[in-house]
């Protein structure tokens, strides 16, 4: 039995082995058949064209010469045939999607969306077909972008059947078999790439992704944009794509938690003690993670570790993006070049790896690990590659542009453009600048080359910039490469040094493939909308946008660090359609069951300036944007209608402080505005409950100090007869005292204070074109309390109170002393006579008095009582020095002061009522009646111009007469006597003088006439229509005016109080739209009667259906205008007319939309790149 046993198991031994040996030669039989096919596919994938679809291996294909050019020929045929881009995309989309019902599935994100999409990846992969390497590098990148859809070859087969029965209509004859073959071919390899790539790449893409996401906290937004609510999803993460859009908190994470993580392993890194590493908090991030394992394996001070981990974010999360991944190492390895250390990049593989399996703990497994390997190498394998050669490309460039001539210079700026011209003559379409201009830009090119090597963390931040910029000029990113060819070549003809042209050459592409990468991710649909200034372009484009990002597609486009308004944009290039069009789509309300979408929020936190931008560069769109802050009910219950003014941003700002919205509307100066129902309304919040309190009492202190001033100069001197008692001189003086301590004062600090801060911030205007002057002075009110200023200055220079101080004697004659005696001894004559007299005959005695040593004093204080006077004298006149009246204003000195003074103080009570005049804002009708007064003035200084001429011209001419009338004897007196004539003033019986003299009576009826009844008849016209052009906008001047007046006095408002008035109008409380409909927050509900605004519309857009954020808004009926059906009518007519065999060539059947360039990611700056290789 053991026997048979032992040769039993011997047999199944031998049987094993032959069963083995079969396997394996079957195995090996298999692969070489295998390999054959391979050997066979790559083969004809190498040297011809590829009539199937090729899936098993992905090598480069190099066409035939002739077979690339009739491709490319047919290729700029159709685009020339079509009425543009956009209608060719969406002729390619609309055959695609007709060719078969199995393939419409596939179609998730918008119609115009997606053939703008499709347009783009044709366009880069046939101008790539001549160089093999970058269109293997374009198909790759596109394949994985199309990772989630099932590419199989039956339905490439249908793709490529429907592009190319496209292309045969459309071009007829000119698609010749060679073009045909030639596009089977590039089809089937980009159809075989796509699949290739998804067989053998998309599980470690997505377990990067997925990986990444959960060790960066994003796994939810990852399983959203992965599963998310079905179609919905996908729309919604495709539209995001297109968009433009990034979440701001997910971009700058990393990046912010690597600072972070560096603060909290400080501790750890410079050796302190271990309770305080212990203390520190637990990392919850890569970063974090990151800094604290590199720390604990001992590479806390390899600080190139810190600039690898600043780029690790954009590698690991464009993975998927060649040339994105290629571009990152490019920008790295610029940096780790700065590095004076050593850099061991498997280091860094090591801590990386070690910070994922922390925080990937329960997926983590060995596929986990061959994908970051993967990811790793291809890295490494880059920065490996470039180690060494910046330095070197640095030096030969910089010494290579210093030693550069003037001569040679100007011939490379002279030849960069004609060699630019001469590979792609198309490019001259799109350079209009001057040739000084185009010299400008050359400059600058040479410089970024070298300045990309020396800092170029700060210039990838400004070639984002400059290509956000170059976003709305629409420029082919085709044209870069040939653009740094024609560089290359003059740069070739200028120096022999090699590393001085690689580095040149090197440099250049970078900045292509990143000004590429900038503008292919930048232009969105709502940018090429934009450039057509189409409102129905752009309307039709912001269509393809869910619903909760619609407004955030028109405000911002975020590449890398970098961004830019669409809307900002459209002002900027003038295309005020589309602008009008994004802020009636932004201001529109839409709804459906659960929310309400309303742009206003977006709008004003994007763009909190976005009144005065409008007001310096757009106003004509400032109505549509304060339109859209109304909201009017179609209903009318009781005669009243609902009306919300969503004012929230026009009052405050994201601060809770006031809004400078009214202050630039005021700066505007547009009457109109000021009269819209939105600032109306809001302003009159502002003034009505808080403003007018606070202006009335800043205003108080002026009306008291102009009471005072009044009271001192015109009322105490007059309110006695006769001599003033001490009681009221000294009144005068202390009333005087305050207004120049008090008054003149502050009025002087006010003045120094804002003139000197014009000064310091050089806030200069020139006046007259001679002298600057502080911008504080050029507002008439400052102006006029700046002549005040003088003249109070002057008064106190010349105040006679002052001058008479040296002259008071304690023990002299007191005036009141001398009345009290007369009153008692009962003179009550010379006492009336004193009082009566005083003045006349203080001044006439005056000279006498003073040669005799004598003072007289006002109002009896020198009483010279003559029998003219009382008639109870014998004649004589006396004369008595009060010299113990304190605060007099009559003495020698004080007299003469008193000539100037008393002018002064006319003139100081007229600008005190100038400057009051402010408060004719309290009545909005008043106000509007003065600001007609100073708009007509002008007309009357006219008027006073011509008047003030013809009293020059003819007083001189009468002048010259020979004649011997007195009224008109020398000029001074001839012009006196025409300005009485003028003003009615002049004697009547005068006339007869001018009898004896008829020239003089010819010369001043002449004068009659042109003054009196031509020149008045004159300004009563020009005040008429004055007045008609300003009447209609007398109001909005009069609210101008006390808006102007508003933001003045807010900024004085204490806090707390403009805190608490802000909470009485509760703006964050959401109002109802009708009765049980509570709408939305920030706005302020009135009720106006039912005839007032009458509407039948409702002004909420409501939808019904589905009401996720990520689904677009459904089609609006009757949105479509005539136009469009005009538009499909010709399509219609075009179709049957090819159909029929009568079509013009060339005619395009292909519907509009609003795109107009490539946005696919890869682009051109492959080719720009010259020979680096982004493929993994």
């Amino acid at each position: 039995m053991s026997n048979q046993q032992e040769e039993f198991e011997a047999t199944e031994e031998v049987t094993e082995e032959v069963s083995d040996m079969d396997e394996e030669e079957a195995e090996v039989e298999g692969e070489n058949e295998a390999g054959a096919a391979v050997d066979a596919e790559v083969e004809e994938i190498i040297n011809g064209a590829l009539t199937e679809v090729q899936d098993k291996t992905l090598e480069e294909i190099r066409l035939p010469e002739d077979t690339v050019a009739e491709v490319q020929g047919t290729w700029t045929a159709y685009l020339n045939s079509a009425s543009s881009r956009d209608a060719a995309g969406e002729a390619i989309y609309g055959a695609i999607f007709d060719s078969a019902p199995s393939v419409q599935s596939l179609f998730k994100t918008p119609r115009a969306v997606m053939a703008m999409r499709i347009m783009g990846g044709i366009n880069n992969i046939v101008n790539a077909m001549h160089t093999p390497a970058a269109l293997k590098t374009i198909v790759e990148s596109l394949g994985f972008q199309h990772l989630d859809l099932d590419v199989t070859v039956p339905r490439v087969i249908i793709f490529r059947d429907a592009i190319v029965d496209l292309l045969g209509m459309e071009l007829e004859a000119r698609f010749t078999s060679r073009a045909k073959s030639g596009w089977q071919s590039i089809l089937n390899y980009t159809g075989g790439a796509y699949i290739y790539v998804r067989r053998e790449y998309a599980g470690r893409l997505k377990i990067i992704a997925s990986s990444w996401a959960t060790a960066n906290k994003k796994a939810k937004e990852f399983e959203d944009a992965q599963a998310g609510d079905g179609d919905e999803a996908v729309e919604g993460v495709e539209a995001d794509k297109e968009g433009g859009e990034t979440d701001g908190e997910m971009d700058r994470g990393p990046k912010e938690d690597s600072k972070s993580a560096a603060q909290a392993t400080g501790a750890q890194a410079s050796g302190e003690k271990t309770s305080q590493i212990n203390s520190m908090i637990v990392p919850t991030t890569f970063n974090e993670m990151f800094m604290f394992n590199g720390a604990v394996m001992g590479f806390s001070n390899s600080v190139w570790m810190h600039e690898v981990l600043e780029s690790f974010d954009d590698m690991a999360s464009n993975v998927q993006d060649s040339y994105r991944l290629q571009e990152e190492c490019d920008t790295l390895g610029l940096r780790l070049a700065k590095y004076r250390g050593t850099v061991n990049l498997s280091e860094f593989k090591s801590v990386m790896l070690a910070s994922l399996r922390s925080l990937v703990p329960k997926d983590w497994n060995s596929a986990h690990e061959v994908a970051w390997t993967w990811l790793w190498e291809n890295v490494e394998r880059m920065l490996k590659a470039l180690m060494g050669k910046p330095q070197v490309h640095e030096k030969a460039l910089e010494s290579f542009i210093m030693s550069l001539s003037e001569d040679s210079r100007n011939y490379l700026r002279r030849q960069v453009f004609k060699s630019f011209f001469a590979l792609a003559p198309a490019g001259q379409d799109y350079f209009k600048q001057s040739s000084t201009r185009l010299y400008w830009i050359v400059d600058q090119v040479v410089a970024m080359t070298i300045e990309i090597y020396k800092d170029p963390r700060k210039m990838v931040e400004e070639l984002s910039a400059l290509g956000l910029r170059h976003v709305g000029y629409g420029i082919p990113t085709e044209f870069f490469a040939p653009l740094v060819s024609g560089y290359v070549e003059v740069v070739r003809t200028l120096t022999t040094d090699e590393n001085a042209e690689d580095g040149f050459r090197w440099s250049l592409s970078l900045i292509s493939r990143i000004l590429v990468r900038t503008i292919n991710e930048g232009s969105t649909i709502v940018m090429k909308a934009i450039n057509t200034n189409s409102a129905r372009q752009l309307e039709m484009a912001v269509a393809c946008a869910p619903r909760g990002k619609r407004a955030l597609w028109q405000l911002n486009i975020t590449v890398g660090t970098q961004s830019i308004s669409p809307f900002y944009w459209s002002i900027e290039s003038g295309s005020s359609e589309s602008a009008r069009a994004m802020l009636i789509d932004l201001l529109t309300i839409r709804a459906d069951r659960d929310n309400y979408y309303y742009g206003l929020d977006h709008l004003f936190e994007r763009h909190p300036d976005v009144v005065q931008r409008l007001c310096a560069d757009a106003q004509a769109l400032l109505p549509t944007l304060l339109d859209g802050l109304i909201w009017r009910s179609r209903l009318t219950p009781g005669g009243r209608r609902r009306v919300n003014f969503y004012l929230k941003h026009l009052i405050q700002d994201a601060d809770e402080k006031f809004n400078q919205a009214l202050e630039w509307m005021v700066d505007a100066g547009d009457p109109k505005i000021l009269c819209h129902p939105v600032v109306v309304l809001f302003a009159d919040l502002v003034w009505g409950r808080l403003a007018n309190k606070y202006f009335l009492l800043g205003k108080c202190w002026f009306l008291f100090t102009l009471m005072i001033f009044i009271t001192s100069q015109s009322i105490l001197q007059y309110l006695n007869e006769g001599p003033k008692p001490q009681s009221v001189r000294r009144g005068i003086f202390a009333l005087r005292c305050f207004i120049y301590l008090c008054s003149l004062g502050q009025l002087i600090h006010v003045q120094a204070k804002n003139v000197v801060r014009d000064i310091r911030a050089g806030n200069l205007r020139m006046l007259g074109g001679i002298i600057r002057v502080p911008e504080y002075w050029t507002s008439w009110k400052n102006f006029v309390a700046l002549l005040l200023v003088l003249v109070l200055m002057f008064m106190l220079a010349n105040e006679p109170i002052i001058w008479c101080l040296p002259h008071y004697d304690a023990d002299g004659h007191r005036s009141d002393e001398l009345l009290d005696e007369m009153a008692a001894s009962g003179d009550h004559a010379v006492a009336a006579a004193s009082g009566a007299a005083a003045s006349t005959v203080a001044a006439s005695a005056a000279p006498a008095v003073a040669a005799a040593g004598h003072r007289l004093l006002p109002g009896g204080a020198a009483v010279a009582t003559a029998a003219a006077s009382a008639g109870a004298s014998a004649g004589a006149s006396v004369v008595v020095d009060y010299s113990g009246d304190l605060f007099r204003q009559h003495c020698p000195e004080g007299q003469g002061n008193l000539e100037n003074y008393a002018p002064a103080s006319m003139v100081a009570i007229l600008l005190y009522w100038t400057l009051i005049v402010d408060l004719s804002v309290f009545s909005t009708r008043i106000s509007a009646f003065v600001m007609v007064c100073g708009r007509v003035v002008s007309e009357l200084s006219l008027f006073l111009m011509a008047a003030f001429f013809l009293v020059l011209a003819f007083a001189s001419a009468i002048s010259s007469l020979d004649h011997h009338i007195p009224d008109f004897s020398g000029i001074p007196q001839c012009m006196m006597s025409l300005t009485e004539i003028t003003l009615s003033m002049w004697p009547t019986e005068h006339f007869a003088e001018m009898q004896d003299s008829p020239i003089v009576f010819a010369c001043v009826a002449v004068y009659i006439i042109l003054a009196m009844i031509f020149l008045l008849n004159l300004l009563v016209a020009q005040l008429n229509g004055a007045y008609q052009a300003v009447s209609a906008d007398m109001v909005g001047y009069a609210r101008l005016n006390r808006g102007r007046i508003i933001c003045q006095t807010v900024p004085v408002i204490p806090a707390r109080r403009w805190r608490s008035w802000l909470a009485t109008l509760r703006l964050d409380e959401r109002l109802e739209f009708n009765e049980g409909d509570v709408g939305l927050a920030g706005g302020f509900q009135v009720l106006e009667p039912a005839n007032a605004n009458p509407t039948n519309i409702d002004m909420i857009r409501r939808f019904g259906g589905s009401t996720s954020p990520a689904m677009l808004w459904p089609e609006e009926e009757g949105a479509k205008d005539e136009s469009d059906k005009f538009e499909r009518l010709e399509k219609v007519i075009l179709r049957a007319t090819r159909k029929m065999g009568g079509g013009k060539k060339g005619s395009k059947a292909g519907g509009s939309s609003s795109m107009g360039q490539s946005s696919s990611p890869s682009g051109s700056g492959g080719s720009a790149g010259g020979s680096e290789d982004g493929s993994q």
